[in-house]
């Protein structure tokens, strides 16, 4: 689909105005101007005072005009925004008046919509107020607006100090090794078969991060709030190895007894062994995953996993076994070939199992996956059968005495959903809170671990990343360790952060 935009000629729209389209077509191409080959021409009106933005959109017979207070005192940036969600505003009325399709997260493209709540709520706006904030500048639906509620609440429950722990950091340590690499997955992943020289030199340097990072951090008197072991798959790694690395971590890093919680992905069954649970039981870790992602043999076996369905429910019960008291399941809405039935039987498999917590995901296009690069191998189904599979899913949680508590979407998701995390109650992941609402430190160690860094004061984030490759990681671990210091030092005791702090 190419569409002309008439009346706008500034290039710093022409992105949030793609992103939009895209909710409505696949492939868009947006063109500021005219061009005799586009299908569509959205024409423009703007008028601008110092005090007012109106603007005025056409799309055939479909008309629609917004007006926007400008604040004359405030940043250029801070106004450019305002400008920008009048005309996205717009926009995204004619296309859903042309289409007929409407898109429930309004003008909102970005990963985390419940943090844009969160900030709302911490400013001191009234619940009601940030409700409609929500429905009038984003068009968000009273649905989803709900359900942002819902998670905002649960996650104060969970983590009551959420908003007064950016002085302490969590870990997230990045394996990136898998017995092999899925269709869909865009995430550091190495088939580890035949790789062991490399897992070798890998985890030499992630000792070696563990120890310099942990140091850091007993010498500043910093406290770790979460450790996350994902990757790759953290339990690709043999037993031996898993206790080497978890009694580097006990001995490195300050106060473990005082985390809040760690979490070793072990989302491949096939990766599951007595030996690994037990070393997992030594270190007091029992909060894992265990990913089925579907019931159905031929899905697994389309987009890559190697386990088949009664591995999984094997696993699952022989962790539960061996004291895994909190283990959690991801399924995947939408993969190749599955629609309703599919989606009914792997409800129906997971009510025999009742994980503790569950995360319902819908298949996004990742640009790098071998899914998006070969789309027309992978049938999946259309935007109407995908909402009523989230609906399936909303309906079954709710009535299991599951409760979201932490969601995020993705660019080219199918039928621009979201992902949800559901958990009983005392089940959540506080990890997931964490890296959803941006509100402390997260440090990434190992490759293709990336790091946030979020100053205390004024929550402005920086983002720093290992190499995602293992050579490239075995050959710098101690130039990325270093830059990390650097920049932990400049965060939590730069001159701009003790000025603050000494008012």
């Amino acid at each position: 689909m190419k569409i002309s935009i008439l009346g706008i000629n500034d290039d710093r729209y022409k992105r949030p105005l793609t992103l939009i389209a895209d909710l409505f077509f696949e492939e868009t191409e947006l063109v500021l101007g005219e061009d005799a080959s586009s299908d569509l021409e959205i024409n423009f009106a703007i008028q601008e005072t110092d005090s007012l933005f109106f603007v005025n959109g056409k799309l055939f017979e479909q008309s629609s005009s917004l007006e926007m207070e400008l604040v004359p005192s405030e940043s250029e940036k801070d106004n450019f925004r305002r400008k920008k969600q009048a005309i996205s505003n717009v926009y995204l009325t004619l296309l859903q008046e042309y289409t007929g399709m409407i898109q429930k997260w309004g003008i909102l493209t970005g990963i985390r919509p419940t943090k844009l709540l969160h900030s709302k709520l911490q400013q001191g706006i009234s619940r009601e107020k940030a409700h409609q904030q929500l429905r009038e500048d984003y068009l968000i639906t009273d649905e989803k607006i709900s359900l942002m509620q819902q998670i905002v609440d649960r996650q104060l429950q969970v983590v009551p100090d959420l908003y007064n722990l950016q002085e302490e950091v969590s870990i997230y340590i990045g394996i990136p090794f898998c017995p092999t690499k899925c269709a869909y997955c865009t995430f550091p992943a190495y088939a580890i078969n035949g790789k062991q020289g490399k897992v070798d030199s890998f985890l030499g340097g992630l000792h070696y991060e563990i120890e310099s990072i942990g140091a850091w951090l007993k010498e500043k008197g910093i406290k770790i709030t979460t450790v996350y072991y994902g990757g790759g798959t953290p339990t690709s790694i043999t037993a031996e190895e898993m206790d080497m690395l978890y009694e580097r971590m006990y001995n490195s890093f300050p106060d473990m007894k005082q985390v809040r919680e760690v979490t070793v992905e072990a989302g491949r069954p096939d990766t599951i062994t007595p030996k690994k649970l037990e070393v997992l039981k030594k270190w007091n870790i029992d909060r894992i995953s265990i990913n089925p992602q579907s019931y159905t043999q031929e899905t697994l076996k389309a987009i890559g996993r190697h386990h088949t369905v009664e591995e999984t429910i094997e696993k699952f019960h022989l962790a539960r076994e061996m004291g895994m008291n909190n283990i959690n399941m991801d399924l995947i809405i939408g993969l190749p070939n599955e629609g309703v039935p599919e989606f009914t039987n792997t409800l129906e498999e997971t009510e025999k199992l009742m994980p503790e917590s569950l995360t319902v995901h819908t298949l996004s296009f990742k640009r790098a996956s071998e899914m998006t690069q070969n789309k027309q191998r992978y049938k999946v189904a259309d935007r109407q059968e995908i909402g009523q599979m989230m609906s399936m899913a909303t309906e079954w949680t709710s009535s299991h005495n599951y409760v979201p508590y932490y969601l995020y979407r993705q660019k080219n998701i199918l039928g621009n959903l979201e992902n949800v995390g559901y958990a009983l109650p005392d089940q959540d992941s506080i990890y997931n809170i964490m890296i959803m609402e941006e509100k402390q430190t997260i440090i990434g160690l190992g490759c293709g671990a990336a790091s946030k860094f979020i100053h205390p004061v004024t929550g402005k984030i920086t983002h720093f990343a290992n190499p995602k490759d293992p050579k490239s990681y075995n050959e710098g671990f101690e130039h990325y360790t270093r830059e990390k210091i650097r920049i932990l030092e400049e965060l939590f005791f730069g001159a701009g952060y003790q000025i603050v702090n000494k008012k």
